[in-house]
C-alpha cells in the first residue's frame, strides 16, 4: 500500500493524515488548535462587550455565533467522525450542549462553553505531549550526521549513510552518532543517558562505545558495528514507543471506562430532560437546561487522560534514570512483587570469571590440554568460556578445528579433537555417562567450597584435568539485597546452574538466605512456577543470555546490563541499561509510586464525576460552573500524573 492509498483509506473514516513534521511537531501555541481557541475567545469577549456595554444583541449575538463557529470546528470535526463510526465520545456531549444552549437563547453561555473546554482540550494535549517529551529527548540524543573518516580526509555524511565498517570521528564535546569500537585515541564517555549513571566511563582502543553518548575528553575514531537504526538508544526509543500499547489493568479500566461513560451519561441527560416534564408536568426549558449541563459535565473525564499521561511519565522518568520499562502492564507487576528470583552470573556476581586453578590428571602437558579445552569452549555459548579462552589465548594457545560439537545442555559439552573425543563439564556430566571422578572429589570439594566453578575434562576413559573458574561478586549485591528487604519483598533467592558448594559460598558471601543448585533451564522455570503459587507475583532477574525462558514466565522479567548486550534488551520486560544491581529498589519504588498516583486519580476523577452529576441534576450547578469544574478537575489529576516524571528514585 502506498502514500497515497493510506492517505485516502484514512480520508474516508472522517480523518486526516498529518505529517511527521506538520503541525504536531509545532509549538503548541502556533498549532491550529491554539489559534482556533485564541480567535474564540477573542470573539466570546467582544460579544459580550456588545451585548453588556453596547447593548447591541445582535453584533453581540453574531460574534457569539463566529466564536461557536470557529471554536467548536475541532469538536464538531470529532464529533461528526465519532457519529459515522456510529459512536459517541466527549465532543458528541460538548457539540449537543452547545446546540442545545443555542435553542434556549443562550449564546453567550454557549460560546462560553466552546471557549473553555477547547481551553481545557489545549491544556490537556499540553500536559499529555510533556508526558511524551521523554521519548522525544531520547530522539535527540542521536546527532543526524557523522563525521566519516575516508582516507586523510573526513566529511560530514548524514547517519543513515553510514555502513558497519565505517571508521568517524567523534570530537570532544560530540554526541556520539552511531554505536561503534574504539579504533583509535582515549576519552571519558558520558553514557549517564542511557545507564542513568553520572560518572564518565574511560574509553581506549577495542572499547565499545553506543549511540546517544558523550564523549568529554579526547578525540575518538570508532569503527560502527551497527547500522543507525539498530543501535541501542533506537532499540530503548522502540521500546519505549511501544510501551504505551502493553496497558496495566488500570488502563484498561480507564479506557473502558470512557467507552461506556459517554453514552450512558447521554442517555442519562435524554431521560433527565424527558421524564419530568412528562411524567411529572415540570417545565420543560428548566428541564431542558440541567440536561445540558449534565452533558457539558461530562464533557471531559480526568479519568480517561490521567491514567496513561501517569504510566507514560513513569516510564520517561525510569529511562532517564537507566531503567527501561516495556509497559504500564510491568510497572503494575513489580509493584506487587512479593518474590524475586536471581540468576547468579553476570547478575549477582560480576560476570567476568577469571581462571584460578588448572590441574592436569594424565601424562599429559598442561598446554596440550589446555589446547583441547580451548578448541572445544571456543564452540560453547557458555559463560565460562569468555574466561578460558582469554585464558588461553594470553598464553598464545588458538583453537583448533574440532568436529561431532555437541552442547549438554547444563552439563557441559564434548566434541571430537584430533580424532579423540573428549567431555569438558561440571562433575555432574561425568557422573551421567557413568565415568569414575573418586580420585578427584577431594580437590573438588574444596575448590567448590572457597566460591569456584569447577569444570572436569576427559577421555572416553578417564579424567586427564580439571579447572577452576571463580566470579567477583558485585559489591553492590548486599546493599541491594538489603534494600528490597525493607520495600517488604518476601522471599529473595538465587536460581543457579552451578554446584551446590560453590552456590552456598557465594550466598552467604551476599547475605542471601536461599539458594537452589545444579539447576538446567528447565529446573529454573519449574523453581519459578513453585514461587508463584507459593508467594504469588515473582520477578526473574538475569542477563537474558542462558534464562530467558524463566525470564519470560514471570511475572516480571528483568534483565542485566542492557547496555552491553541485545539479548538483555529482548529478552527483559524491564531493563537495567548500566552494568549494576543498585537500579533493581529503584525500579520497584517506581512501579509502587507510579501505582498509587493512578489509584488516586482514579478515585479522585470518579468522586467528582458523582458530585458534579448529583450537582447538575439538582441545580446547584450552572452551565459555567459545570464545564469549569470539570476542566479544572481534568486538569489537576493529569497534573499529578506529571509528577511522576521528576520524582527523585
Amino acid at each position: 500500500m502506498n502514500e497515497k492509498q493510506i492517505i485516502s483509506n484514512v480520508a474516508s473514516t472522517g480523518m486526516s493524515v498529518i505529517a511527521a513534521s506538520s503541525d504536531k511537531e509545532k509549538p503548541w501555541y502556533k498549532q491550529k488548535r491554539s489559534i482556533f481557541l485564541f480567535i474564540n475567545i477573542t470573539l466570546a469577549a467582544l460579544g459580550f462587550a456588545f451585548e453588556k456595554g453596547f447593548h447591541n444583541e445582535v453584533i453581540a449575538k453574531t460574534l457569539y455565533a463566529l466564536a461557536i463557529l470557529i471554536g467548536g470546528y475541532y469538536p464538531a470535526r470529532n464529533a461528526l467522525i465519532a457519529f459515522w463510526s456510529f459512536t459517541l465520545n466527549i465532543n458528541t456531549l460538548l457539540v449537543v450542549a452547545a446546540l442545545g444552549a443555542i435553542f434556549l437563547n443562550l449564546w453567550e453561555e454557549a460560546a462560553v462553553l466552546v471557549a473553555i473546554f477547547s481551553l481545557g482540550e489545549v491544556l490537556e494535549a499540553i500536559a499529555v505531549d510533556k508526558a511524551r517529551g521523554s521519548i522525544r529527548a531520547l530522539m535527540d540524543l542521536t546527532p543526524p550526521v557523522a563525521m566519516l573518516v575516508s582516507g586523510l580526509e573526513t566529511r560530514e555524511v548524514p547517519v543513515e549513510q553510514l555502513k558497519i565498517g565505517d571508521i568517524i570521528l567523534i570530537k570532544p564535546g560530540d554526541k556520539i552518532p552511531m554505536d561503534g569500537e574504539v579504533v583509535s585515541g582515549t576519552s571519558a564517555v558520558d553514557q549517564s543517558s542511557i545507564t542513568g549513571e553520572a560518572i564518565p566511563v574511560a574509553k581506549s582502543v577495542g572499547d565499545s562505545i553506543f549511540a546517544g553518548t558523550f564523549n568529554q575528553r579526547g578525540a575518538l575514531e570508532i569503527r560502527v558495528t551497527k547500522l543507525s537504526s539498530d543501535t541501542t538508544i533506537a532499540k530503548i526509543i522502540h521500546s519505549v514507543e511501544e510501551a504505551q500499547n502493553k496497558k496495566s489493568s488500570y488502563q484498561n479500566f480507564g479506557e473502558r471506562f470512557g467507552r461506556v461513560f459517554t453514552p450512558l451519561m447521554f442517555a442519562l441527560a435524554i431521560l433527565v430532560v424527558v421524564i419530568p416534564p412528562i411524567f411529572f408536568d415540570e417545565p420543560f426549558r428548566e428541564w431542558l437546561y440541567k440536561g445540558l449541563i449534565l452533558l457539558v459535565v461530562s464533557c471531559s473525564c480526568g479519568l480517561v487522560l490521567s491514567v496513561p499521561v501517569t504510566v507514560i511519565a513513569a516510564i520517561g522518568n525510569a529511562s532517564k534514570n537507566g531503567i527501561l520499562v516495556k509497559g504500564g502492564i510491568y510497572l503494575e507487576a513489580i509493584s506487587r512483587i512479593q518474590a524475586i528470583a536471581f540468576d547468579k552470573t553476570g547478575t549477582l556476581t560480576q560476570g567476568k570469571p577469571v581462571i584460578t586453578h588448572i590441574q592436569t590428571l594424565a601424562v599429559m602437558p598442561e598446554m596440550e590440554l589446555l589446547q583441547i579445552i580451548a578448541s572445544i569452549e571456543a564452540k560453547s555459548e557458555h559463560p565460562l568460556a569468555t574466561a578460558i579462552l582469554t585464558y588461553t589465548s594470553e598464553r598464545g594457545i588458538m583453537p583448533q578445528p574440532v568436529s561431532d560439537f555437541e552442547a549438554l545442555t547444563g552439563l557441559g559439552a564434548k566434541a571430537a579433537f584430533d580424532n579423540k573425543t573428549y567431555y569438558i563439564g561440571s562433575p555432574g556430566l561425568f557422573r551421567n555417562i557413568n565415568l569414575d571422578i573418586t580420585s578427584v572429589s577431594d580437590t573438588v570439594s574444596n575448590l567448590q567450597n572457597s566460591g569456584n566453578t569447577v569444570m572436569l575434562i576427559s577421555s572416553e576413559h578417564e579424567v586427564i584435568g580439571l579447572i577452576a573458574v571463580a566470579d567477583k561478586v558485585r559489591p553492590e549485591a548486599r546493599e541491594t539485597l538489603n534494600r528490597l528487604e525493607k520495600l517488604g519483598v518476601r522471599h529473595l533467592i538465587m536460581l543457579t546452574g552451578d554446584n551446590h558448594r560453590t552456590a552456598k559460598a557465594i550466598s552467604k558471601e551476599i547475605g542471601l538466605k536461599e539458594f537452589q543448585a545444579e539447576l538446567l533451564p528447565d529446573d529454573k522455570v519449574t523453581s519459578i512456577q513453585e514461587l508463584q503459587r507459593k508467594y504469588g507475583k515473582v520477578a526473574m532477574v538475569g542477563d537474558g543470555v542462558n534464562d530467558a525462558p524463566s525470564l519470560a514466565l514471570a511475572d516480571a522479567g528483568i534483565a542485566m546490563g542492557g547496555i552491553g548486550t541485545d539479548v538483555a534488551l529482548e529478552t527483559g520486560d524491564i531493563v537495567l541499561m548500566g552494568d549494576g544491581l543498585k537500579k533493581l529498589p529503584s525500579a520497584i519504588l517506581l512501579g509502587r509510586k507510579t501505582i498509587s498516583n493512578v489509584k488516586q486519580n482514579i478515585i479522585a476523577s470518579l468522586v467528582v464525576v458523582v458530585f458534579l452529576i448529583i450537582g447538575a441534576i439538582a441545580g446547584y450547578i450552572n452551565l459555567y460552573s459545570g464545564i469549569v469544574l470539570n476542566e479544572l478537575s481534568a486538569l489537576i489529576v493529569i497534573a499529578n500524573g506529571l509528577r511522576l516524571y521528576r520524582i527523585k528514585i
